[in-house]
C-alpha cells in the first residue's frame, strides 16, 4: 500500500484537533468530565518528545548556537509582549488576557518539530529550540506572565514552576532516559507514540474547549482574531529575525516556526489548574490555528526550498 502524500499525513492532527473541537463543542457534558485527564495527556506528549530526542543530531546546532540563542530570545520576547500589546488593543477581559499571555510566555510546541520536517526546514535545530526553551519554561513562563499581566490577574509563580517540572521537565528526561536504557522498547514505541501524542493533543483541546464553552459566545470573535494577530506576529519575526541575523532559509523557516508555534497544551494545562476555564480558552483556539498556519506555510516552503 503506498503512503499518503507528506502533506496529507501532516493535515491529520490538524483533521483530528478539528474534529475534536466540533465534538467539544456539540457535547460538551461528554468532555468536561476529562478535566483530570489533562495533565496526564500533556504528560504523554513530553515523554514521547523525549524518546524522540537523539543526542547526536544536536552536533551542528551546538557548534552554531547563535541560531539557538535567537530562537530562544524571540520566543520568550517577541510572544509574551506581542500577547500582551494585541490583547490589550483588541479590549479583551481580564482571564482572557492573561491566557493570551500565558500562551504566548510558553515554550515552543512539540508539533512544530513535525511542521519544520515539512518545512523542509532546520529539524534539529527546531527540536533543539524547543527542547531549550522548554527547560527554560519552569522559570520564564511563570515569572513573565506574573511580570506583564499579575496585576489584573493572580498568577500563582510557584504553583506554575512546580507543574511544568512535573509536566513537561520529568517526562522529557525519562523519555530521554528510556531512548537510552531501552532502545528496543523505544524502536517498538516509536510507531505508536506520535499516534498517542496527537489524540492527547485532541483530547486537551476537546476539554478545553467544553469547559470555555459558555464564554465563547462572549469573546469569541474578538479572542479568535487576537490569537490569529498573536500567530503572525510571531511567524513574523521568526523569519524576519532570522533573515536579519543573516540566517538562510533553511533557518528562517525554523525560527519562524518555533517562534509562531506554542505549546498549548501546557498553556492549557497551567491555565486551568492555576487560573481559570476561561483563560484556558487562547490557547486552545491557538492550538488549532498554529497548526493551520504551519501546515498551509510548510505546504509552499516544501514546493520552494530556496524562499
Amino acid at each position: 500500500m503506498r503512503r499518503p502524500p507528506v502533506l496529507l499525513e501532516g493535515a491529520l492532527p490538524l483533521l483530528l484537533l478539528a474534529a475534536a473541537c466540533l465534538a467539544a463543542w456539540w457535547r460538551p457534558g461528554a468532555f468536561t468530565p476529562l478535566r483530570p485527564a489533562i495533565v496526564p495527556g500533556l504528560g504523554v506528549i513530553m515523554f514521547g518528545m523525549g524518546m524522540a530526542l537523539a543526542p547526536g543530531a544536536f552536533g551542528a546546532v551546538l557548534r552554531r548556537p547563535a541560531r539557538l540563542l535567537l530562537g530562544v530570545a524571540l520566543q520568550y520576547t517577541v510572544m509574551p509582549l506581542a500577547a500582551l500589546a494585541v490583547g490589550l488593543a483588541s479590549g479583551l477581559p481580564p482571564l482572557s488576557l492573561a491566557g493570551l499571555v500565558l500562551t504566548g510566555a510558553s515554550p515552543g510546541g512539540t508539533a512544530s518539530n513535525v511542521m519544520a520536517y515539512l518545512a523542509r526546514a532546520n529539524v534539529a535545530l527546531s527540536v533543539a529550540m524547543t527542547l531549550a526553551s522548554t527547560l527554560l519554561a519552569p522559570l520564564a513562563t511563570p515569572w513573565i506572565t506574573w511580570w506583564l499581566v499579575g496585576e489584573r490577574v493572580a498568577v500563582p509563580v510557584g504553583g506554575m514552576f512546580r507543574s511544568i517540572l512535573l509536566v513537561v521537565v520529568l517526562p522529557v528526561v525519562l523519555g530521554m532516559a528510556c531512548r537510552r536504557l531501552a532502545p528496543g522498547l523505544t524502536r517498538r514505541l516509536a510507531p505508536v507514540l506520535p499516534w498517542l501524542s496527537m489524540a492527547a493533543i485532541a483530547l486537551i483541546v476537546a476539554v478545553i474547549v467544553a469547559l470555555a464553552r459558555p464564554r465563547l459566545a462572549e469573546v469569541g470573535p474578538l479572542l479568535a482574531l487576537a490569537v490569529v494577530l498573536h500567530n503572525g506576529l510571531g511567524l513574523a519575526a521568526g523569519y524576519l529575525g532570522g533573515r536579519l541575523a543573516g540566517a538562510d532559509a533553511r533557518d528562517c523557516r525554523t525560527l519562524a516556526l518555533e517562534v509562531g508555534m506554542q505549546n498549548s497544551g501546557l498553556a492549557s494545562v497551567l491555565a486551568v489548574k492555576h487560573l481559570a476555564a476561561a483563560a484556558a480558552l487562547p490557547a486552545a483556539l491557538f492550538s488549532v490555528w498554529h497548526n493551520a498556519t504551519a501546515l498551509w506555510l510548510a505546504g509552499r516552503w516544501r514546493r520552494r526550498p530556496g524562499v
